[in-house]
């Protein structure tokens, strides 16, 4: 276990939090809120401290980086961001309990939107960019921004921690260089941040929301700076949300393709088409079955778009209370919880990648009953899936399965109801954030034990980060040295 090599990367995550918290300092002291520019003073204090410490202690590291460092890697340096992320939460007095304050960061980072805050707009201005901010760091991913600024030569050990953080069931180069694909991936990220916040902007948006509703929308994660996250915002501001929203939920080589004027690979992606069909036919089924609900065909439709983009992309905005649509509808947005967005997008679950996988596989096991002398092989856009991707795709799935139920039945100690728990798990595990019942786009997580939130808090990092970087944390043979 190359332990100086992964303290060197700790150092410089810290250091990037540690930067990336100065505009709050910033805007907490242009406020006058003294008391939490000082939690944020302390805490960039701090982490550049901490930060300053490991790369002492990470000074002559070989370069000997492998897998399992990797995923270790990756692991613990979102545990670590989030333990110190969460400080001027606590020190400001703003959410004074700490796993409060730790389960609030924790959903910012994994991007899950998921709060114990029942009054958002009580807090300050400084604290609600800090949250949204949370999101926009945490979608793309911090590793993936550290491998961005890493300089020539680096691939060989960078490789371990771009697969272990970036969603999907399989990573690749988009170029040769992997610090090229990083540098393109954030470039495009930023560049459609940009360009939702100037389109939010033209229709009449506070500065200071917009760019928070960018973050969370751009990040997929739907802190909002409202207790009615985006239902008190204009039809036009709903709308522009809706589009981008579907849009960060695409995988970001599909824009690669765009870049470089490969159309036809773009439009023949299959996952690509799965992810939109799905869209499609939510929308439809749901506009149709909640058109009574509301005074017109164009209302109905417009609430059913945005809360389908917001659930599949794992986003977690509202427009509306869709707790109280029918069972069909919301039986609908469950399913769209588990399916998830694209591989390689900022969304959570499944990953429609996963789904495509699957059901292939599946395809494949049914023509080998029939025809056991064939050989079978599973192709994605024209392209050969290897076997160790099948196979891992099948591991994930399980272990999926087994954490969702037993992360329920824990739930179940506290008293409430299996729809509450239940979604409350799927959510916080795919990364969406609010649920149904007692979790439901109206409420909040706070009327959960310290026990439950923990758990929770687990089932957000191990959704976000694929689960297995998440297991290999508790494997007591991965942290030994040979």
């Amino acid at each position: 276990m190359n332990y100086k090599m992964m303290g060197r990367f700790h150092a410089l995550i810290l250091g990037i939090e540690a930067v990336f918290m100065l505009p709050a300092l910033l805007i907490s002291i242009a406020e006058g809120k003294q008391k939490t520019a000082i939690a944020f003073a302390i805490s960039i204090a701090l982490i550049a401290c901490v930060a300053a410490l490991s790369a002492l202690f990470s000074r002559g590291a070989k370069r000997d980086f492998y897998v399992r460092e990797g995923l270790i890697c990756v692991g613990s340096s979102w545990a670590v961001i989030s333990l110190f992320g969460c400080l001027p939460f606590v020190l400001s007095g703003e959410i004074p309990s700490f796993i409060d304050a730790l389960f609030e960061m924790v959903s910012g980072f994994t991007t899950t939107g998921a709060s114990v805050v029942s009054n958002v707009e009580g807090l300050s201005r400084a604290v609600l960019y800090w949250r949204s901010f949370s999101h926009w760091l945490g979608g793309m991913g911090v590793l993936v921004f550290l491998l961005a600024l890493l300089p020539k030569g680096t691939d060989g050990f960078a490789v371990h921690l771009f697969r272990a953080e970036s969603p999907g069931p399989d990573v690749g180069k988009l170029v040769p260089s992997l610090k090229k694909t990083a540098r393109v991936l954030y470039l495009t990220y930023i560049a459609l941040t940009v360009i939702n916040f100037l389109f939010l902007i033209v229709g009449g948006m506070p500065a200071f929301d917009a760019i928070c509703t960018a973050f969370g929308t751009a990040g997929t994660g739907g802190f909002g700076v409202k207790n009615d996250s985006l239902a008190s915002y204009s039809p036009y501001i709903q709308n522009v949300t809706t589009v981008f929203m579907l849009l960060f939920g695409i995988n970001f080589s599909c824009y690669y393709l765009l870049l470089i004027r490969n159309f036809k690979a773009f439009f023949r992606d299959e996952e690509l088409r799965l992810y939109l069909g799905l869209v499609i036919v939510a929308v439809t089924l749901i506009a149709l079955n909640t058109r009574p609900l509301f005074a017109t065909t164009g209302e109905g439709l417009r609430h059913a778009a945005f809360q389908v983009a917001s659930i599949i992309t794992t986003t977690g905005f509202a427009t509306t209370d869709f707790d109280l649509w029918p069972s069909f509808s919301k039986s609908i947005l469950l399913i769209l919880m588990i399916v998830g967005a694209c591989a390689g997008s900022t969304g959570g679950g499944i990953k429609c990648s996963r789904v495509l996988l699957l059901f292939k596989n599946l395809k494949r096991n049914i023509a080998n009953i029939l025809r056991p002398q064939k050989v079978q092989v599973i192709r994605v856009n024209k392209k050969t899936v290897d076997e160790q991707t099948v196979s891992n795709t099948g591991a994930y799935l399980a272990a999926y399965i087994i954490i969702i139920i037993a992360s329920a039945l824990l739930l179940s100690l506290d008293g409430l109801s299996l729809e509450t728990n239940l979604s409350a798990t799927l959510a916080c595990f795919n990364n969406i954030g609010p649920g149904l019942d007692a979790v439901g786009p109206t409420c909040n997580y706070a009327l959960y034990s310290p026990l439950s939130k923990s758990i929770l808090i687990l089932d957000m990092l191990a959704g976000r980060l694929e689960i297995f970087p998440i297991l290999i944390l508790f494997n007591f043979h991965a942290w030994r040295k040979k």
